[in-house]
């Protein structure tokens, strides 16, 4: 039987078996109050590779987006942000609901906003107008393919921001794919934001959680509305132990799922009836377009799948593919033939409903 390759996302990963080790072995203590040691040292590792301050740990993504956003913006303020950013697509409008913010989205040809985006979008102080408060970046940017935001683009933007008294903040979910990819340092990157999430449970492996990041001010605010949203854990020494042992090995072969994901994304490229960017393939999502007439991203998902690739479609023409630990080298020369089967059967008579 031919292997299944799970290309939904990079969230899909197991613990392997020295990562469940180092959880069972884990030390623990409260940490709602304060006195898990192993939460403690995951927080002072992910701070330190990012030359921050302090770092919190919490049991998602969203849940540390959103907190950001209650740090640095209040009821009736408005956020800046790019038009396919995960904060405004993605987490069931919790700015709204949770913090009572407006969000203003902005259009970009690649997910980074920069400086000429931003003029004109600050509202002016007037009893008519939400405030301008925060601006949130996003870096790899996942709605647009995993594209990194190019660090002088990030750190213009940043100092425009603060010369404006903005506050900024970094959805760093795949931060150290960025980082990997381009050589260009955690802490570079983090400088240009106020506070930075990055999550532990996508290519670095571990099961649950992600980590905040920011000034010890920041921090100390942000475990206050953690605590509100539901967000403290008592023995979480037991899931910080994987995000240790994540960022302490898992960090450079990231590396591999880039590699992979160009292979994946080079075979793709040469079928007809599906078109693949091979430029803006920069780490370990691949989009896939649907360009034969009539066939829909959605079926074609469908027919993969019945072929052991899983995946999502993003929109009624888009597929996206997320290499990750769990994705064998050989998923290079699979991926693309299972995709030829499947473009092949829906072409069929029987595939447009003609006889059987």
């Amino acid at each position: 039987m031919e292997p299944v390759f799970d290309l939904r996302s990079d969230t899909v990963t197991r613990p392997t078996p020295d990562m469940k080790r180092a959880m069972i072995e884990a030390p623990l203590g409260d940490d709602v109050l304060g006195d898990d040691p192993t939460v403690k040292r995951l927080e002072a590792l992910i701070a330190g590779m990012t030359g921050k301050e302090r770092g919190l740990f919490f049991p998602s993504g969203t849940q540390a987006n959103q907190t950001a956003v209650q740090v640095h913006a209040g009821r009736g303020d408005e956020v800046l942000l790019e038009r396919r950013a995960h904060i405004f697509n993605y987490e069931g409008g919790a700015p709204a609901a949770l913090a009572g913010v407006q969000l203003h989205p902005i259009d970009t040809a690649d997910g980074a906003l920069r400086p000429a985006d931003l003029e004109g979008r600050i509202r002016p102080v007037d009893e008519h107008f939400a405030q301008t408060r925060l601006v949130c970046l996003e870096n790899t940017h996942n709605g647009h393919g995993g594209r990194i935001y190019p660090i002088a683009d990030m750190e213009a933007l940043s100092r425009w921001a603060r010369d404006r008294g903005l506050a900024v903040h970094l959805d760093g979910a795949r931060l150290f794919n960025a980082v990997v990819a381009s050589a260009v340092p955690a802490a570079r990157y983090a400088a240009c934001a106020d506070t930075v999430s990055i999550c532990l449970s996508k290519g670095l492996g571990a099961p649950v959680g992600t980590c905040l990041v920011g000034s010890a001010e920041a921090i100390a605010r942000a475990r206050r509305v953690r605590k509100r949203l539901g967000g403290g854990m008592r023995q979480a020494g037991i899931l910080a132990a994987a995000g240790i042992y994540a960022l302490e090995r898992n960090v450079d072969r990231l590396a591999d799922d880039h590699v992979l994901a160009k292979e994946i994304a080079a075979g793709l490229s040469e079928l007809d009836g599906i078109d693949v960017d091979l430029a803006h393939v920069q780490t370990n999502i691949v989009l896939v377009r649907v360009t034969r007439p009539g066939l829909a991203a959605a079926d074609l998902v469908r027919e993969v799948g019945e072929r052991g690739v899983r995946a999502f479609d993003t929109s009624p023409s888009q597929i996206r593919l997320v290499t990750h630990l769990d994705v064998p080298e050989s998923a290079a020369r699979d991926v693309p033939r299972r995709f030829h089967e499947a473009l092949r059967s829906l072409s069929s008579p029987a595939a447009k409903g003609g006889p059987h």
